[in-house]
């Protein structure tokens, strides 16, 4: 059974307790500001990337020889960043914002794209790679992306699972009090509390995980002869 745009809003507006479930229906000025509302609340989550409820970890595209920037629409938080070479995956490093624009480096050199970069735009991010490619290589983002704006017959269990519906009915119960200057129900906030928590723990947990490198070790980083006569591969 389809969970409309509409139901959503409608629902929304029972929860307030501005409309009558049992002898009003939501209607006319009332949708088109819950619709409003509603994708004010999605675009919302490109800031607060805690609350977007899932990691796409298949969004593909093709580096292009000697290309540094490649423009992704709607990314929200890169989280990896992978290529591929002869049907064998590689990882490629983070670098932090100074350490990528900041540091010394020979420009103009094609190779393995070990270091990645993303950064903020308009419309999404921008992925920045070095050494510039070499190859056409296939390359892999797992991430967050934003969430689409809606439409008001859309169904939304096509696009969002039913726990993340039922956060959006109290969130958006709560902008339309705000809207029309009324105090927000005591059971719907702790619900919106609860939703909040759960989402922000459990479908996009902060990675506390540590990753230490030793200047001890045998094993040397990438030098400038393997980049320029090994193109970075190196013996085991």
């Amino acid at each position: 059974m389809p969970y409309t745009v509409i139901k959503l809003i409608s629902d929304a507006y029972y929860t307030t307790g501005i409309v009558s479930r049992d002898f009003q229906t939501v209607s006319g000025s009332q949708l088109n500001d819950g619709l409003d509302l509603l994708n004010e609340t999605l675009a919302d989550k490109t800031i607060e990337a805690g609350m977007i409820p899932f990691y796409t970890n298949s969004y593909t595209f093709n580096a292009v020889i000697g290309q540094e920037k490649y423009g992704i629409p709607g990314l929200v938080k890169a989280e990896t960043l992978t290529f591929v070479l002869n049907t064998v995956r590689y990882a490629m490093r983070e670098n932090g914002h100074d350490e990528y624009f900041g540091t010394g480096r020979a420009n103009n050199i094609n190779s393995l794209p070990f270091n990645w970069r993303s950064e903020k735009t308009l419309t999404g991010a921008d992925i920045y790679l070095y050494f510039l490619p070499d190859q056409a290589y296939p390359l892999t983002i797992t991430g967050l992306f934003s969430l689409s704006s809606v439409t008001i017959n859309q169904d939304l269990l096509l696009s969002l699972p039913v726990f993340y519906i039922s956060y959006l009915k109290y969130r958006l119960a709560l902008k339309i009090c705000i809207l029309f200057n009324i105090v927000f129900p005591e059971q719907a906030e702790e619900e919106l509390l609860r939703y909040e928590q759960m989402i922000s723990k459990r479908s996009a947990p902060m990675d506390l995980r540590m990753k230490k490198t030793s200047t001890l070790a045998g094993r040397t980083s990438v030098n400038w002869a393997q980049v320029n006569i090994g193109k970075g591969w190196s013996v085991p």
